[in-house]
C-alpha cells in the first residue's frame, strides 16, 4: 500500500511537536499514524516514538493514572487536537423548505393559471365592449366590478402561499424535533475513562486526545486510539472496512483502535490519539461532505491549481457538479424500506391523483367544447380579432376550474397527516419511555403480531443475587454462614470471583440510606461479587493485590464459550487458571471436585449426571441461573499452548455451583396479558438453561398451564429446521414457530433465524410483523432484521442501540405495550383522516364536475375550493391526527401487513356521507333560489358579483364538512362520536377556529372569496343542514357492513405475489417499483461515472503528484450516491464506505449474521 506519509522523516517529529503547544507530537503526525494498520503501525510506533508508553509520555498522560482532569489542560488539548464532535449537516433553512414545498406540481399549475388570469384581467382590449363578443360582461352595471377581475388570480396566489407556508412550517418543526431527538440520543452516550486514577464516565463529546479510555465488550468506540493493555480483544470493523470478520487486536500485532468500530469481545485500555473530525469516522464524514458547499470550492481550487487539471476534468464542470448533486439527493435511500403504512398510502395517493387528473381534464374539455359550440355553433358568431382576449379569459377561467378540481382531488393533506400524527406520537412516546429513532417504527408497531423478547433485563429486573450454593458436597438453600465453609475453599471462591471477572464490575454503596447496593458493570459478575461480600470477604483487596496488568491471559466471555477464564502466574513458577461459566458447560470439563475437606476427588460422568439431577435442575426449576466456579493448576516445567482453548479448558476442578436469582418485574405478567388480548404473541428467546427459562416464562404468563406450546433449546431448534446441508428450510420452520413460545440456550444466530423465519413466513391468513427486544451486541442482527427493534436504554450496549428503531429508556416490557398502543393510534388517526378527506374529495370533485358541465361554471370557486382544501386537509389532519390513544385500542387484533387502509366500514361511511352531501348540494344548486326566495346564481356572466345563492351552497358545504369531521373521529362503526372529545383540545380548537373563520369569510370575504353576506335565518339553515350530518351518521351505523359485499376496500399493502421473484432482495420488502427501476438505472450510471472519474484521478495524480486523498475528496458525491455500493475510496485512509451513518451494509449484516457473533444477552455468563 503506497503511503504519502513515508515522506515524513521521523527525525523532525519532535521539532515539529514544539510548535504544537508543547505536546510531543502534532495533530498531523497522529493522524498519519492512525492511517496505518497492523504490523506497519507497530513498526512506526516503535521506530518513531519508541513504543506506546512513549506516545503516552509525549501526550503528557499516564497509562495508569490517566489525565489530571485539569480544565486548562483539557482546554489546551481541545485547541491543539480538536474536540470529539463531528459537526452535523446544516439544517435546511426555512426558505429552502418553502422552495421545496413550491415544487409541488399541482401548486405550480395553479400558480401559472393564476398568473395568466392576473395578466389577462389587467389587459382591456379596445373592442372589449363589442356586442359581437357574446355576453362577456352582461350584468355589470358598475365599472368597479369589472375592474375586480384580478381579485380571483390574486386570491389563488395568496392561498397557494398559505398552503406552502403551512407545509414548510410543518417540515421545519419536524426537522427541528428530529434534531432535538438526535442531540438527546447523543447526550446520553457516555464512555468510561480514567482521570486522576479514578474510573469515571464522561459524555463522549468531552473525550480529549491523551485520555485513557477503558473499553469492553459491546462498546462503540468514540475515538481513535492505541491499545495499551488488552485481554482477548476482538473488534468488528465492518462499519469502516465492510469486512465482517472480527479483527483480533493486541499490543504486538495490531494495536490500532478506530472510532465507530464495535468491540465484540474482550476488554482493555487505550490511549486516545484522534478525536472528532480527525478520527477515522470523522475523516469519512468530512469526505461525505457534512457541507456540500465546500465540495464545489474544492473543485474550483483543483482546477485553478493546475492548468492541466482542466482538460481531464470535463465531468466536473459546474453543471456536472449540479447534476451530481441532484442525483445524489435522489438516491439517498432510507435506512429501511418504506414502512407498511407509507407503502399503502403512496399507492392510494397515486390512485386518487390519477382519478383526479382524469376528472379535471374531462371538466376542462367539456367546458371548452360547450363554450365553443355554444358561441360559434349555436349563436353563429364570427371569431373577431378584438374579441380574442375575452375568449382567452374564458378559457383561462375554465382552465382554473379544471385545476381546482385537480387540487381538491389530490389529497395533499395525506403526507401532512402522516407526518403530524407520527411527530405528535413520537413526542408523546418520549413520556412513555419510548425514544423513537426512526419515525416509521412507531406505526409499524401498531401492526405487530409477534414480539420476541429477551429474558434478562426486559422481563426480569436485571438485578441478580446469589440465593443458593453447592459447596463442599453440601447444597445450601440460602447463603451459607462463612464459618461453615473451609478457609481454603473460601479463599478459592474469593480469588476465583474477584480476579476472574471484569475489573469494571463492582458493587458500590447505595445512593440512598437503606437502599440496595448499586451494581455497576456486568450484572452476573455483580451477583458473584455480592456473594463474596455476603461471605464477609473483601474482593477489592484481592484486586489491589493482583492489578489487571498482572493477569497473564484472559479468555473473556462470549456467546460461543459461555464461560470466562483468567490465568495467573503462580509464585512457584507454574500457572493457575480460574474459570466460571454456565454450569452444564463447565461441569463437562471438570474431572475433579472439592469435597467437604477441601480435597479434590475424582468427578466422573455418573457423578456429574447425579449432580445435574440433584442440584442443578432443582435450582433451575425455581428460575435460578446456575453458575459453576472451577480452577486448574499448570505445572512450572513447560508453558502450555494458550491458543488451543479446548486443551486449556479441560481437566478442571470444580469449586462450587451457585444459583442466581433474577426476579421477574412485577408489572410484566399484566403487560403480557394485554399483549395476548391484543392478538400479539410473546415469545421468549434467551441464552439461559431451558428449565430456568421455562420457570420464568410460566411466571410471566408466556406459558399458560394446559396449553400445548413448544419450549426448545437452540440445538434442538436447529436440528428441526435445517436440512442435511445445514441450510434453514422455511417449510420446516413454518411447522415450528406458530407453537414455539420459549427458545432457550439460543445463540444470536438462532434469534436472527427465528425472526427472519417468522417475517418471511406465508402460512396463516396474514403475514407476521415482528418486534424484537435486545440489549447485547449479539442482538444487533436480529434487531436490524425485525420490523421494529427495541433496544434497552439502560442495559443496552451501543451496538444494540445503533441497530434498533426504538430505545426503551426504562428497559421495561410495559413500555412496549405503550408503543403498540401508540402505533395502533397512528394507524387509526391516518384512517380517520382518510375517511374524512375522501368524503370531501369525492363530493367536491363531483360538484365541481357536474356543476361545470351543467352550468358552465363551478358552483365552488377556485378560491373557495382552496379554502376547503386548506381547512379540510391541513387543519383536519392536525385535529384528527392528534387523538390520544385509549386502552380500547388494545382489545382488537392487529391489522397485519396486507390489511387495506380503507376498510369496508370506512368505505360505507365515505359513500354514505357523500350521498347525503351531494343530495343536499344539488338540491340547493338547482332549487335553492326558490327555497330561500333569492336570485339564481346559475349562468352568471364573467366577472359578475358574487350571489347569495352560491354563497349558501358554499357555506352549507363547509358546515357539512365541519360536522362530518366529528363523525370521522370513529372508524370502527361506534355510535358515540363525541366520546373523549374533551381529551383532545387541538380537535376542539380546530373545529371552532374553522367555524369562526368561515363566518368571517362569508360575511367579509366579498369578491376574493366570491361570497356575499347571509341573513341570520340563512345561517341557521346552513348549520341545521350541517347537524344533519351527525344524524345521518347514526343512520349509516345502523346498516350492517356485512350486507354490503359490493363495497371495495382500498389501499392494500403490496402482496408478495405482485413482485416478480428476481426483484426481491434480501432486505427490501416494500419499495415502489418505479423507484426500483429508477434506482437501477442510476446505479449503472454512477458506476460508469465512477470508473471515468477514477481513471481521471489516476491521471491527475500522476500529473500533479498531489496526494490521492484530494482525488477522493473530489470524487465525493458519486461515492455517497452509489446506493450503498461498498467501494474503496482511493486514498491512503483505506476506508470502504458503507452507508453514511456507518451502519453496515446489508451484505455486512448478512455476513455478520452468518459468522457466529460474539457475546450473549448483555454479556452475562449463562448457566
Amino acid at each position: 500500500m503506497t503511503n504519502n506519509v513515508a515522506d515524513h522523516h521521523p527525525g523532525n517529529s519532535v521539532a515539529e511537536g514544539n510548535h504544537e503547544g508543547d505536546f510531543g507530537c502534532s495533530l498531523v503526525e497522529l493522524r498519519n499514524l492512525m492511517e496505518l494498520r497492523s504490523a506497519e503501525a507497530v513498526a512506526r510506533i516503535n521506530d518513531s516514538y519508541g513504543g506506546v508508553q512513549n506516545v503516552c509520555k509525549r501526550l503528557k498522560t499516564s497509562p495508569v493514572e490517566g489525565l489530571s482532569g485539569n480544565p486548562t489542560d483539557l482546554e489546551k488539548r481541545r485547541q491543539v487536537f480538536g474536540q470529539n464532535f463531528i459537526p452535523p449537516k446544516k439544517a435546511k433553512t426555512f426558505l429552502q423548505l418553502v422552495w421545496e414545498a413550491l415544487q409541488d406540481v399541482t401548486l405550480i399549475i395553479l400558480e401559472i393559471a393564476a398568473i395568466i388570469s392576473l395578466g389577462l384581467s389587467f389587459y382591456h382590449p379596445p373592442g372589449g365592449d363589442n356586442e359581437l363578443c357574446g355576453q362577456s360582461s352582461g350584468g355589470v352595471e358598475d365599472e368597479g366590478e369589472a375592474q375586480a377581475g384580478w381579485i380571483e388570480g390574486a386570491a389563488i396566489l395568496f392561498s397557494v402561499i398559505i398552503v406552502v407556508l403551512v407545509t414548510a412550517f410543518n417540515d421545519w418543526s419536524k426537522e427541528k424535533q428530529f434534531r432535538g431527538l438526535q442531540s438527546r440520543i447523543e447526550q446520553e452516550q457516555k464512555f468510561t475513562v480514567i482521570r486522576k486514577g479514578q474510573v469515571i464516565q464522561i459524555p463522549v463529546a468531552e473525550i480529549v486526545v491523551g485520555d485513557i479510555a477503558q473499553i469492553k465488550y459491546g462498546d462503540l468506540l468514540p475515538a481513535d486510539g492505541i491499545l495499551i493493555q488488552g485481554n482477548d480483544l476482538k473488534i468488528d470493523e465492518s462499519s469502516l472496512t465492510g469486512e465482517s470478520d472480527q479483527v483480533k487486536k493486541s499490543m504486538d500485532k495490531d494495536p490500532m483502535l478506530l472510532s465507530g468500530t464495535h468491540v465484540m469481545e474482550g476488554s482493555g485500555r487505550m490511549v486516545v490519539t484522534a478525536v472528532g473530525i480527525n478520527s477515522q469516522t470523522g475523516i469519512i464524514f468530512t469526505l461525505l461532505g457534512a457541507g456540500e458547499g465546500d465540495e464545489e470550492k474544492k473543485v474550483k481550487k483543483a482546477k485553478t491549481q493546475d492548468g492541466v487539471a482542466l482538460e481531464i476534468q470535463p465531468l466536473k464542470s459546474q453543471e456536472g457538479v449540479e447534476n451530481e448533486e441532484k442525483e445524489k439527493k435522489k438516491v439517498k435511500v432510507p435506512k429501511k424500506e418504506k414502512s407498511v403504512l407509507q407503502g399503502k398510502l403512496t399507492r392510494l395517493a397515486v390512485q386518487i391523483g390519477k382519478a383526479g387528473l382524469i376528472m379535471s381534464a374531462i371538466t376542462v374539455i367539456i367546458l371548452v367544447l360547450y363554450f365553443v359550440i355554444d358561441t360559434f355553433g349555436v349563436q353563429k358568431r364570427p371569431w373577431l380579432a378584438e374579441c380574442t382576449p375575452i375568449y382567452i379569459q374564458y378559457f383561462v377561467k375554465f382552465f382554473i376550474i379544471g385545476v381546482t378540481v385537480l387540487v381538491v382531488a389530490v389529497p395533499e393533506g395525506l403526507p401532512l397527516a402522516v407526518t403530524i400524527s407520527l411527530a405528535y406520537s413520537v413526542k408523546k412516546m418520549m413520556k412513555d419511555n419510548n425514544l423513537v429513532r426512526h419515525l416509521d417504527a412507531c406505526e409499524t408497531m401498531g401492526n405487530a403480531t409477534a414480539i420476541c423478547s429477551d429474558k434478562t433485563g426486559t422481563l426480569t429486573m436485571n438485578r441478580m443475587t446469589v440465593v443458593q450454593a453447592y459447596v463442599g458436597d453440601t447444597h445450601y438453600r440460602q447463603i451459607p454462614d462463612p464459618e461453615a465453609i473451609l478457609p481454603k475453599i473460601l479463599d478459592l471462591i474469593v480469588h476465583g470471583v474477584a480476579i476472574n471477572s471484569a475489573y469494571t464490575s463492582k458493587i458500590l454503596p447505595p445512593e440512598k440510606e437503606g437502599g440496595l447496593p448499586r451494581q455497576v458493570g456486568n450484572k452476573t459478575e455483580c451477583a458473584l461479587l455480592g456473594f463474596v461480600l455476603d461471605l464477609k470477604q473483601d474482593y477489592q483487596a484481592v484486586r489491589n493485590e493482583v492489578p489487571e496488568e498482572k493477569l497473564y491471559k484472559v479468555y473473556t466471555f462470549n456467546s460461543v464459550r459461555k464461560s470466562m477464564s483468567t490465568v495467573l502466574r503462580s509464585s512457584g513458577g507454574g500457572f493457575r487458571m480460574y474459570s466460571k461459566g454456565a454450569s452444564e458447560i463447565i461441569l463437562r470439563k471438570c474431572t475433579k471436585i472439592l469435597d467437604k475437606n477441601g480435597e479434590p476427588r475424582v468427578f466422573k460422568v455418573k457423578d456429574r449426571d447425579e449432580m445435574v439431577k440433584k442440584v442443578i435442575e432443582p435450582m433451575a426449576c425455581h428460575g435460578l441461573r446456575t453458575i459453576c466456579l472451577a480452577f486448574r493448576d499448570f505445572p512450572a516445567d513447560a508453558e502450555p499452548d494458550w491458543d488451543s482453548e479446548n486443551e486449556i479448558l479441560s481437566d478442571l476442578t470444580c469449586i462450587a455451583v451457585v444459583g442466581i436469582e433474577d426476579p421477574v418485574r412485577p408489572e410484566v405478567p399484566d403487560a403480557i396479558l394485554k399483549c395476548q388480548r391484543a392478538g400479539i404473541t410473546v415469545r421468549m428467546v434467551t441464552g439461559d438453561n431451558i428449565n430456568t427459562a421455562r420457570a420464568i416464562a410460566t411466571k410471566c404468563g408466556i406459558l399458560l398451564p394446559g396449553e400445548d406450546f413448544l419450549c426448545l433449546e437452540g440445538k434442538e431448534f436447529n436440528r428441526l429446521i435445517r436440512n442435511e446441508k445445514g441450510e434453514v428450510e422455511q417449510e420446516q420452520l413454518d411447522k415450528i414457530w406458530p407453537k414455539l413460545r420459549v427458545l432457550a440456550r439460543s445463540s444470536p444466530t438462532d434469534k436472527h433465524t427465528l425472526v427472519k423465519g417468522i417475517i418471511d413466513s406465508t402460512v396463516g391468513d396474514q403475514r407476521q410483523v415482528v418486534a424484537v427486544t435486545g440489549d447485547g451486541t449479539n442482538d444487533g442482527p436480529a434487531l436490524k432484521k425485525a420490523d421494529v427493534g427495541f433496544a434497552m436504554g439502560i442495559a443496552g450496549t451501543d451496538v444494540a442501540k445503533e441497530a434498533s428503531d426504538i430505545i426503551l429508556t426504562d428497559d421495561n416490557f410495559t413500555s412496549i405495550v405503550k408503543a403498540v398502543m401508540w402505533g395502533r393510534n397512528v394507524y387509526d388517526s391516518i384512517s380517520k383522516f382518510l375517511q374524512f378527506q375522501l368524503t370531501v374529495n369525492v363530493v367536491a370533485v363531483i360538484v365541481a364536475f357536474t356543476g361545470a358541465c351543467i352550468t358552465q361554471d363551478s358552483p365552488l370557486k377556485a378560491v373557495q375550493m382552496l379554502w376547503v382544501n386548506l381547512i379540510m386537509d391541513t387543519f383536519a389532519s392536525l385535529a384528527l391526527a392528534t387523538e390520544p390513544p385509549s386502552e380500547s385500542l388494545l382489545l382488537r387484533k392487529p391489522y397485519g401487513r396486507n390489511k387495506p387502509l380503507i376498510s369496508r366500514t370506512m368505505m360505507k361511511n365515505i359513500l354514505g356521507h357523500a350521498v347525503y352531501q351531494l343530495t343536499i348540494i344539488f338540491t340547493l344548486l338547482f332549487a335553492g333560489e326558490k327555497f330561500f326566495d333569492i336570485d339564481s346564481g346559475r349562468n352568471a356572466p364573467l366577472h359578475s358579483p358574487p350571489t347569495e345563492h352560491y354563497t349558501i351552497v358554499f357555506n352549507t358545504f363547509v358546515m357539512m364538512q365541519l360536522f362530518n369531521e366529528i363523525n370521522a373521529r370513529k372508524i370502527h362503526g361506534e355510535r358515540n362520536v363525541f366520546e373523549g372529545i374533551y381529551r383532545n383540545p387541538i380537535f376542539c380548537t380546530v373545529v371552532l377556529g374553522t367555524f369562526f373563520a368561515q363566518i368571517i369569510i362569508v360575511e367579509f370575504g366579498g369578491k376574493p372569496f366570491s361570497c356575499s353576506g347571509l341573513t341570520l335565518s340563512q345561517w341557521f339553515w346552513c348549520i341545521f343542514i350541517g347537524v344533519g350530518e351527525l344524524l345521518w351518521g347514526q343512520l349509516i351505523c345502523t346498516v350492517p357492513t356485512s350486507h354490503l359485499k359490493f363495497l371495495k376496500e382500498a389501499g392494500h399493502g403490496i402482496t408478495k405475489e405482485e413482485i416478480p421473484e428476481e426483484e426481491l432482495p434480501e432486505d427490501v420488502d416494500e419499495i415502489d417499483h418505479a423507484e426500483m427501476e429508477l434506482r437501477r438505472g442510476q446505479i449503472l450510471w454512477f458506476r460508469g461515472l465512477n470508473r471515468i472519474q477514477t481513471q481521471m484521478d489516476v491521471v491527475y495524480t500522476f500529473q500533479t503528484g498531489a496526494s490521492s486523498l484530494q482525488g477522493a475528496l473530489r470524487r465525493q458525491p458519486s461515492i455517497v450516491s452509489q446506493h450503498h455500493d461498498v467501494k474503496n475510496v482511493s486514498s491512503p485512509t483505506h476506508v470502504a464506505l458503507s452507508s453514511v451513518n456507518s451502519t453496515p451494509t446489508t451484505s455486512a449484516v448478512a455476513a455478520a449474521a452468518a459468522s457466529p457473533p460474539a457475546g450473549n444477552q448483555s454479556g452475562e455468563c449463562v448457566p
